[in-house]
């Protein structure tokens, strides 16, 4: 077998985590049809079956998995020389993993994570995929579980909340309309939701959940929400009580062996004072509204 390119194993290891071509096309700007050919290339060349595909998305076999967990080495040693190289050119990036609504949260309120007088960058990884910083993949990330692995240092941040909304005003007569995010990418528990409870009456799915707050807004229906970003929506009102099963808590996590270098803990501390300023709202508690004389 020839020797291939560092981009194709890194597609490989991408389709492996996103499930799929649509969540690896996300990720990496490149079509399906693009990806789906390289990892056709892949499996000829290594002579191997990587995957069990379906309508569903791609599940990796045995070898898939091993190559997978080979592969995941050489891409903590690439980090590494990558990291060194940064130090070297004197601005380190200090990479963030996180939801699509903290990660929302975090780029409207960026200059309280990092400003112009800070001499590092920030690279902001956005999914709904579990930030995996094992091999460093990401130097923090934001769970919605507490963290087992013991080379993981958390900060408990407080509970989220969930609710249905619908754009303010909205008649209350006729069907009961819900959007949703396509069952395939459907990966946390609230965004299953309008599928295990509203089948039969979602009008509407999209790719990726932001897309729910823009259907909200337009008015096609209602959209399960964290409450930080209903509550907060000037346009949307909430279409019931908070949906209490889907309640959790959530944790700020870092690598142990990293949580001490001065761009970490800076990020840390800051993403720490942000999200629990905002605590009361991510626990449902709903914001005053200050009226305009």
């Amino acid at each position: 077998m020839k020797n291939m390119d560092w981009d194709i194993y890194r597609c490989f290891m991408t389709v492996a985590r996103a499930g799929g071509l649509t969540g690896a096309a996300q990720v990496t700007g490149l079509s399906p049809a693009t990806i789906g050919r390289r990892m056709l290339e892949i499996e000829e060349r290594t002579g191997r079956s990587l995957f069990v595909r379906s309508q569903t998305g791609y599940v990796l076999t045995a070898d898939g998995r091993l190559l997978f967990e080979q592969l995941q080495e050489m891409e903590a040693a690439a980090r590494k020389v990558e990291n060194w190289q940064k130090e070297g050119e004197g601005m380190p990036v200090v990479r963030i993993a996180a939801g699509t609504w903290n990660a929302w949260l975090i780029a409207e309120n960026f200059p309280a994570i990092c400003t112009e007088r800070d001499a590092f960058a920030i690279s902001l990884s956005i999914g709904e995929a579990r930030a995996n910083l094992a091999y460093r993949e990401s130097d923090i990330g934001i769970r919605a579980f507490e963290p087992e692995e013991a080379y993981l240092a958390s900060r408990l941040i407080g509970e989220v909340a969930y609710a249905a909304y619908r754009r303010k005003n909205a008649p209350d007569g006729g069907p009961d309309r819900w959007v949703a995010v396509a069952e395939e990418e459907a990966i946390s528990a609230y965004l299953r939701w309008p599928h295990e409870q509203a089948a039969g009456r979602i009008v509407a799915t999209v790719g990726r959940p932001r897309s729910l707050l823009d259907l909200a807004r337009a008015g096609a229906g209602r959209a399960v929400l964290p409450c930080f970003v209903g509550d907060l929506d000037p346009l949307l009102e909430r279409a019931g009580e908070e949906i209490e099963p889907l309640r959790h808590r959530q944790w700020i996590v870092m690598n142990n062996d990293d949580r001490h270098r001065r761009e970490i803990r800076t990020v840390v501390d800051r993403m720490t004072r942000l999200l629990r300023s905002h605590v009361d709202v991510f626990a449902g508690k709903r914001p005053r509204r200050t009226s305009s004389a």
